[in-house]
């Protein structure tokens, strides 16, 4: 299936439209479907008018309540997976404000369990050094010193042991000279030292040999419930639970191809030495 970002706005007003035109075509009050469904009647009444955004499993009971035709089911289910899926336009990001980004990444993260990042040309927030982080923001205009303090106290969630962090990492991610050699050693050094904490897992992928496939950009998986993708002019949330899987499937073919533990960590510092050699010549 294929959609236009600016489809995904508009999905989940169709979707309410759809279950509702369903429902009252098929001769039942929004009580009845309820109990149908083993559902609330509140919950029936918000993703008809569009409050809620059902999950894929919820439209499947709906429909199949519903009575509706194969035909019936595989359109609305289209229509399910655009509402289940969430368009970031960067620029929109930046006129709210670097900050409200930081909040709502640190709301998910509260709520997360388990935590996939797959980097595959820079290093992440969470294991990034003030410098690293100052250099990211540096295409942006304004005074980022509260962005930086925020993003560096999100990186204490690595710390909660209620958590687990797998994080894959290209060569080039690690390696992309985004700061100068000094700055380059001390960030490697922390991927270093973050990949010691109980709850993190660091893995590296090195350039050289046979490497199936090809990654095409760097995402996330937050549980097995959500799946963030990011591209040059913003990001894209999926929600359903296909479109999940086939990120969670696809970290697995790129974790199985990592260095993790003591063989990484030794890759790791040479990386940072040859930081330092090219500081010294």
């Amino acid at each position: 299936m294929t959609f236009a970002p600016e489809d995904l706005g508009r999905g989940k007003a169709d979707l309410a439209r759809a279950l509702r035109e369903l429902r009252k075509r098929a001769g039942l009050s929004g009580d009845r479907l309820a109990r149908r469904c083993a559902m609330s009647q509140s919950k029936i009444s918000k993703i008809e008018t569009g409050r809620t955004v059902p999950s894929s499993v919820d439209v499947e009971r709906i429909l199949r309540a519903l009575g509706a035709t194969p035909e019936t089911t595989a359109e609305v289910m289209s229509i399910a997976r655009i509402a289940l899926t969430e368009w970031q336009d960067a620029r929109a990001l930046r006129r709210r404000g670097l900050e409200s980004k930081q909040a709502e990444l640190a709301d998910l993260e509260e709520g997360t369990r388990e935590f996939r990042f797959f980097l595959l040309s820079m290093i992440t927030g969470l294991l990034s050094t003030p410098e690293y982080i100052r250099a990211t923001l540096a295409h942006v205009p304004g005074d980022h010193t509260r962005t930086m303090a925020r993003k560096l106290d999100r990186q204490r969630v690595l710390h909660d042991p209620t958590k687990r962090f797998t994080f894959v990492l290209t060569e080039q991610a690690v390696r992309w000279p985004l700061v100068p050699p000094s700055h380059m050693a001390l960030q490697i050094d922390r991927l270093v030292s973050v990949s010691r904490l109980p709850s993190v897992r660091i893995g590296v992928i090195p350039i050289g040999g046979h490497l199936p496939g090809c990654p095409l950009n760097t995402f996330t998986v937050y549980d097995d419930s959500m799946a963030t993708v990011e591209i040059s002019t913003g990001a894209i949330v999926f929600r359903d639970p296909r479109d999940v899987g086939s990120y969670l499937a696809e970290f697995e073919s790129y974790e199985r191809q990592a260095l993790f533990g003591e063989a990484a960590r030794r890759r790791l510092s040479e990386w940072a030495d040859d930081c330092r050699e090219d500081l010294q010549s």
